[in-house]
């Protein structure tokens, strides 16, 4: 008999625990969802609990699988061990084709060891990032190399995460270049995303309201853990200059709910004149601070990659990143945490408008909003090499 023949559909869970996992791997959900081809299981761990919950309410996505692991005071190995055991019988009795786990997480790390553990294939999104020193950032760093090495498909964001992976011998025929997909997640929210401001709360649960700041403002968010202590007092002292020196700038700081970072900011920045210390808020929240700052200092890697598409130069409060395109490109400069690097590299863009339009102008290099469609086709091929051909790479 002739005819077409009926492919399989091919079942993909995916897995995510923290808000910039489920704020990346949102797009590819929708995505594969929106493809009959796929059968899509969402799986949850809870690794970060209600920051995660913001986002999945904000892509209407309710998962399929709650593992809740958050804990009160949780060390990475309660996050490993109880992630572990939780995806040991939802893999069992699950089955996927394929798992697919985003960046450098704990639990994207540990789900990809549970999958090996079961022979399932794979999928790492966002593949590929890397530094020269296996503890910064901690434990970021090794997650990823060691999850590169259970992964049998790398999805890699640009040409230089592809290199990193050909150096290490990782490159195969299911390695691709696909663009990060924090920009599908920023083409999907940007276009219905207010202009105003509106009202943060801050540190003391009051409400502040930024609609009315006429002064040019300098977002900072800094929370990783080789920061804290000596080098985030040191970013703090070079902010307090800052605020004191440009009396047009009012300082936004969204302080991470870790007691070690609000220790320190609260002891440098409390109380201060055009000084606003946050509560975290929502992603839409951030975005709109985002967008309508002069000026972003972050230790974030999200960050890093969504504030190119919002034509807002960064300054990385890091001394290394995994993510070196946007240096290059000149939408970011890298200051390390010293107090006087700190302070000279934003002064310098505070004075200099030439050099700052310069940064602000250059193109997105981390993608162009389409990566959760070529990683869709791309486990097409995989899986159908026949009828679905490889997908263009975004570079």
């Amino acid at each position: 008999m002739g005819g077409r023949i009926m492919q399989k559909v091919i079942k993909v869970m995916v897995i995510f625990g923290t808000r910039p996992e489920a704020i990346k791997m949102a797009p590819v959900i929708l995505t594969l969802k929106e493809d009959p081809h796929f059968e899509v299981v969402t799986v949850a761990t809870g690794q970060h609990r209600q920051i995660l919950d913001q986002v999945l309410e904000l892509f209407h996505i309710v998962p399929d699988i709650d593992l809740n692991v958050m804990q009160a005071n949780q060390t990475l190995t309660d996050i490993t061990v109880r992630v572990l055991r939780g995806l040991e019988s939802v893999l069992e009795s699950h089955r996927p084709d394929i798992l697919l786990v985003q960046g450098d997480t704990t639990t994207a790390f540990v789900a990809g060891l549970a999958a090996f553990y079961k022979k399932i294939a794979v999928g790492h999104v966002e593949a590929g990032l890397r530094t020269t020193d296996i503890y910064d950032p901690f434990p970021e760093e090794m997650n990823r190399r060691l999850l590169s090495r259970v992964a049998q498909m790398h999805f890699a964001p640009t040409r230089w995460a592809y290199d990193n992976l050909k150096r290490e011998g990782l490159v195969t025929e299911d390695t691709y270049i696909t663009g990060n997909t924090v920009t599908d997640a920023l083409r999907l929210i940007l276009k219905d995303l207010p202009e105003t401001l509106g009202t943060f709360k801050n540190l003391q649960g009051k409400e502040v309201d930024l609609s009315f700041v006429n002064k040019r403002i300098i977002l900072v968010e800094t929370h990783r853990r080789e920061n804290l202590g000596k080098p985030m007092d040191s970013i703090c002292k070079a902010l307090r200059r800052l605020v004191a020196d440009f009396e047009d700038v009012e300082l936004v700081f969204s302080v991470h709910p870790n007691p070690k970072v609000r220790e320190v900011v609260c002891a440098n920045l409390d109380n201060l004149a055009r000084v606003h210390l946050l509560e975290p808020m929502p992603y839409t929240d951030l975005l709109r601070l985002m967008k309508a700052s002069y000026l972003i200092m972050t230790d974030s890697g999200g960050i890093q990659e969504e504030a190119p598409s919002l034509s807002v130069p960064v300054i990385v409060l890091r001394k290394n990143t995994e993510r070196p395109e946007g240096i290059e490109s000149g939408n970011a400069v890298l200051a390390g945490c010293e107090e006087d690097k700190v302070y000279s590299l934003a002064s310098e863009l505070l004075t200099y408008k030439e050099k700052y339009e310069d940064m602000a102008k250059i193109a997105n290099p981390y993608g162009d909003g389409w990566s959760s469609q070529r990683i869709a086709k791309a486990i097409l091929h995989k899986f159908y090499p026949q009828t679905h051909p490889i997908p263009e790479s975004f570079c």
